[in-house]
């Protein structure tokens, strides 16, 4: 799995015009599934969005988790994570996982975010997402459960 953790101040997501999730003070988490990921994959990214310590203590250092913070995730799938353009300009997606299996796996990994105690708010699998959002910092952090970066 990979993930693109963004610190917001505020963030939403619409489909057609309709707000699906949102998130005050926490974190976007754009979720792509790999083909071959597990449950585990799953339950490692969920563990590691909630207890990534990116936001201020009172020293001004990041030293403080969304768990901590008592703030939301807003999870959002993204299997364009996936693509691969180091070959050519147009890129491939054959290294994400087919859409059934990849759902399957975001909703898990959702459902660990909420088992840790956090609030999380979603998009809508394989539908065209308008996401708003207020990085604040910015923030920005690459995650990939297979360790790769």
């Amino acid at each position: 799995m990979r993930c693109v953790v963004q610190r917001v101040s505020e963030a939403y997501v619409t489909v057609e015009g309709r707000e699906t999730g949102r998130v005050g003070k926490g974190l976007l988490a754009l979720i792509g599934v790999e083909a071959g990921d597990t449950e585990k994959d799953a339950k490692y990214m969920a563990g590691k969005i909630v207890k990534l310590r990116i936001f201020e203590d009172e020293n001004d250092k990041m030293n403080l988790s969304v768990q901590d913070v008592g703030g939301g995730v807003l999870a959002v799938s993204q299997f364009t994570l996936l693509g691969d353009a180091r070959g050519q300009n147009r890129p491939g997606f054959t290294q994400a996982e087919a859409p059934e299996q990849a759902n399957k796996l975001y909703e898990y990994c959702c459902e660990e975010m909420r088992k840790a105690g956090v609030i999380v708010e979603n998009g809508v699998f394989r539908t065209h997402m308008m996401v708003h959002l207020i990085n604040d910092g910015p923030v920005t952090i690459l995650l990939d459960s297979r360790k790769t970066f």
